[in-house]
C-alpha cells in the first residue's frame, strides 16, 4: 500500500483504531487450535522421556544389572533351592541395586527441566501445571513400571526352565504376585524420587535425599538396637524400610534381628503407598504455589 507524504497511513481494518483490540472478522489462524488436555501433556512427556540420554543409562543400567545378575544367580542355584525361594528370587539381588537407577530417573525427569531452564518452556507452553505433573507422573511410572517387570519377567522365567523339576516343589502363582508388587514398589520409589524432584528442584539434592531413604534406615536401625533405650525403635526401623519391603514381597524367608518375623510384604507396600501419597500431594501444592 502507497501513501501520500504527509498523509495519516489508514488504520488496519481488522483492529480498533483506539484500543488496538482486533474486532470481529479479523484475522484467523488456518491451524486448528484445539482446547489442550492431559493427551498432549503426555504425548509431550513421553517425547521427552524417550529423547534424552539419561532415560536409556538408568533404565539400561536397571536391565542389565537385574537380568546380568539374576541370571548369574540361576546358574549358580540347583532346583533343590527353589523348595523354598520362589523363582523370581534371583532377580531381586540386581533389583536391589537397580532401583537406584530408577530413583535416579525419577529425580532427573523434572529436576533436569528445573536445571536447564526448560521447565519455563514447558509452563508457557501449557499453563496447567498441575495437568503437566499429572503427565509426568504417568509416563514415568508407566516407563519405569513396564521395564522392571520385564527385567524380572526374564530372570523368573529363565530360573522355572532350567530349575522346574521335582526337587523344585510346587510354586503356584502367588508368587508371581509378590514379583509384581515387587516390581509396582521399585516404581514407588521411582515416583517418590520424582515427587522429591518436584519439591526439591534440584538434581544433587534430590538424589541425595533418596539415596539417604533408601540407605539410611537399615544403617541407623541396627545402630539403634545397640543402646536398650532404642533398641524397640532401631528393631521397627530395621524391619520397616525399603530393602526389608522388596525382599518380603518377593517371598524370600527372612527375619528380624531379634529372630521375630518381620512384617507382612502388605504392610511394607501400604507404608511406602502412603509416604508416596503424601509427597506426591506436597508436590502438586508446592508446583501450583511456587514461582518457577
Amino acid at each position: 500500500m502507497t501513501t501520500t507524504p504527509g498523509a495519516t497511513p489508514a488504520a488496519n481494518p481488522a483492529e480498533n483504531p483506539a484500543t488496538g483490540a482486533r474486532q470481529p472478522g479479523g484475522y484467523s489462524s488456518p491451524l486448528p487450535a484445539p482446547r489442550p488436555h492431559l493427551g498432549h501433556a503426555l504425548a509431550s512427556e513421553w517425547t521427552k522421556l524417550t529423547s534424552v540420554r539419561s532415560t536409556l543409562w538408568t533404565l539400561g543400567s536397571l536391565v542389565a544389572l537385574v537380568v546380568g545378575i539374576g541370571l548369574i544367580a540361576v546358574s549358580q542355584t540347583s532346583s533343590r533351592d527353589y523348595k523354598v525361594l520362589p523363582f523370581a528370587a534371583p532377580a531381586l539381588f540386581g533389583l536391589m541395586i537397580g532401583q537406584i537407577a530408577v530413583m535416579v530417573l525419577g529425580v532427573l525427569t523434572i529436576s533436569s527441566e528445573y536445571g536447564t531452564g526448560l521447565i519455563r518452556s514447558t509452563f508457557t507452553a501449557s499453563p496447567g501445571r498441575l495437568r503437566v505433573l499429572t503427565a509426568k507422573y504417568l509416563v514415568f511410572g508407566t516407563a519405569a513400571f513396564c521395564v522392571t517387570l520385564g527385567s524380572v519377567a526374564v530372570v523368573g522365567i529363565a530360573a522355572a526352565l532350567v530349575h522346574n523339576g521335582s526337587a523344585a516343589g510346587h510354586h503356584g502363582w502367588s508368587e508371581w504376585a509378590g514379583a509384581l508388587g515387587g516390581c509396582f514398589y521399585v516404581t514407588l520409589l521411582g515416583v517418590l524420587a520424582l515427587a522429591v524432584g518436584a519439591l526439591v528442584r534440584h538434581s544433587a539434592g534430590g538424589i541425595a535425599v533418596m539415596l539417604g531413604v533408601v540407605t539410611m534406615p537399615p544403617v541407623l536401625g541396627a545402630i539403634m538396637t545397640a543402646w536398650p533405650a532404642s533398641e524397640t525403635v532401631g528393631l521397627a526401623v530395621v524391619r520397616y524400610n525399603a530393602p526389608m519391603g522388596l525382599v518380603q514381597l518377593f517371598g524370600v524367608p527372612n527375619s528380624g534381628m531379634d529372630g521375630s518375623p518381620t512384617p507382612s510384604d502388605l504392610a511394607q507396600l501400604v507404608l511406602l503407598v502412603l509416604v508416596t501419597a503424601a509427597a506426591v500431594a506436597a508436590s502438586y501444592v508446592v508446583v501450583r504455589r511456587r514461582d518457577v
